[in-house]
């Protein structure tokens, strides 16, 4: 699939490096999402004061869906957007958890770990990627519950923006209609910031360990990779719709979300 070139809303902030409104982008049956509803970002522990009011006053984010397990938020901090008493965040991880830190019941913890493909040949990324939807289903309606239901900006983050982040985000436009080639083309974004990301990543050990003797190409996101995952869904469950159908998250869940991205 050719993807289609969009003009991408990055957010330029001190303290985070990939961070984009997802608004502008086409649906399938005329127009375009709102900006100012959905915000997709990496870590958010970092923030400036200068960072803080143009999310929340400009922007207007009243809740950020951090997608971390909860050993990165106790090792990375929740960032200074917790203290903001104008600001919910909801703590939803897209790993197996249980009690304070992570339990984590498969072999990878992180994207960047997996291992070689499955045995039907899925690569490493599309292997994570359909993890997500097999060991948390759960919290991935509850990130898009908390786009459809919020008054104001949703913020919705990992560690990188790439992965987690970004099949979130991909489930939240294909279930109001976003052009197919423009939810693949908004995953692949990412890899304009990837030399920026990896040097935040670099930077603290939460993350160093895992990443160095990697070279950066590995960690690229590809359109192909979502590509991939969206036809799965298609195959295995009838398309995105379905499969948040079979999750709880269905028609009127979807109005309401559309209600919000696209008015």
């Amino acid at each position: 699939m050719t993807t289609t070139p969009l003009q991408r809303s990055w957010i330029d902030l001190d303290g985070a490096v990939n961070v984009r409104d997802l608004g502008g982008l086409p649906v399938a049956d005329g127009g375009a999402t709102a900006r100012d509803v959905l915000v997709r970002a990496d870590n958010l522990q970092d923030l400036s004061a200068r960072d803080v009011a143009l999310l929340v006053e400009d922007v207007g984010v009243r809740v950020v869906v951090d997608l971390r397990t909860g050993t990165e938020v106790e090792l990375e901090g929740p960032g200074p957007l917790a203290g903001d008493d104008r600001v919910e965040v909801r703590h939803h991880s897209l790993y197996p958890e249980a009690g304070r830190n992570t339990d984590v019941e498969v072999d990878d913890l992180l994207p960047w770990q997996a291992g070689g493909p499955t045995p039907d040949a899925e690569t490493p990324a599309v292997r994570a990627y359909l993890g997500y939807l097999r060991d948390r289903p759960d919290s991935i309606v509850a990130a898009l519950r908390a786009v459809a239901g919020t008054d104001g900006a949703v913020v919705v983050h990992c560690a990188a923006g790439k992965d987690r982040t970004g099949v979130v985000c991909a489930l939240a436009l294909e279930a109001v209609g976003v052009e197919r080639s423009a939810v693949i083309a908004d995953f692949a974004a990412t890899a304009e910031r990837l030399d920026a990301i990896l040097r935040r990543l670099r930077s603290t050990p939460t993350y160093a360990l895992d990443l160095d003797g990697r070279p950066a190409h590995t960690h690229l996101p590809r359109a192909e990779t979502m590509e991939r995952v969206l036809a799965l869904i298609e195959e295995r469950h009838g398309g995105p719709a379905a499969w948040l159908d079979e999750h709880g998250f269905g028609a009127a869940d979807r109005a309401a979300l559309r209600e919000r991205l696209v008015g």
